[in-house]
């Protein structure tokens, strides 16, 4: 499963689809709301939030439907499902590896780009958190959305249909925490719920999409 998960980083890295694209397009997302809104700090103040955490989910899903498709298409991925290693090791490794490159760079990149949006250092520290204890859930998520559509030609756009509303009670959760944190209110039932939906994510979603895989794969 080590193993996977490295040949699985460095495919990532190498074709393109990792921490690089994704930055760069949460860069551009943050970068265009203040054109969109306005220039007045307090508004950008409050909409951080939920700029950044959407910016994050949209930037997580550029890569999402390379996360099967290039073993599936060099018949590698049959390899996979069919050797001693459990379809849902498959599944965890393949999401690691996205959150690896994806989901953690946009955690650690949320409060430099937070200074665009008058986003308070407290609040960057809570921003922080909340990405990294919810970007799990998002690229576990993406696996189980990837299996669904593997194997389907120009899958993209179906995938990222299938994906954005299981995205939905994360966004929620996740945004609150942050906006919570910035304004120096109590955020505990957040937080606790946040952590709830990634904690059964990572739980429960890799036996379904290895399910999925083995459906798809016969």
């Amino acid at each position: 499963m080590i193993a996977l998960l490295r040949r699985d980083l460095r495919l990532a890295i190498r074709a393109g689809g990792g921490f690089g694209l994704a930055l760069a397009f949460f860069l551009i997302v943050v970068v265009l709301v203040p054109f969109g809104v306005g220039a007045d700090m307090a508004v950008l103040g409050r909409v951080a939030a939920g700029v950044l955490w959407t910016g994050a989910i949209l930037a997580c899903l550029l890569s999402l439907d390379r996360m099967f498709a290039l073993d599936f298409e060099d018949g590698s991925l049959e390899l996979l499902v069919t050797s001693p290693l459990p379809t849902e090791g498959i599944v965890l490794a393949k999401a690691a590896a996205h959150w690896i490159t994806t989901g953690l760079p946009l955690s650690l990149a949320a409060p430099v780009l937070g200074i665009l949006l008058n986003l308070p250092p407290h609040g960057a520290v809570w921003m922080v958190i909340s990405l990294l204890v919810g970007t799990p859930a998002l690229s576990i998520i993406g696996a189980f959305g990837a299996a669904l559509t593997v194997g389907i030609k120009r899958g993209g756009l179906l995938l990222s249909i299938l994906v954005l509303p299981m995205y939905v009670p994360t966004l929620i959760f996740g945004a609150e925490v942050a906006r919570r944190g910035s304004e120096g209110v109590a955020l505990g039932s957040s937080l606790v719920m946040l952590c709830a939906i990634s904690l059964l994510a990572v739980g429960l979603l890799p036996f379904a999409a290895s399910k999925v895989l083995r459906i798809n794969l016969k």
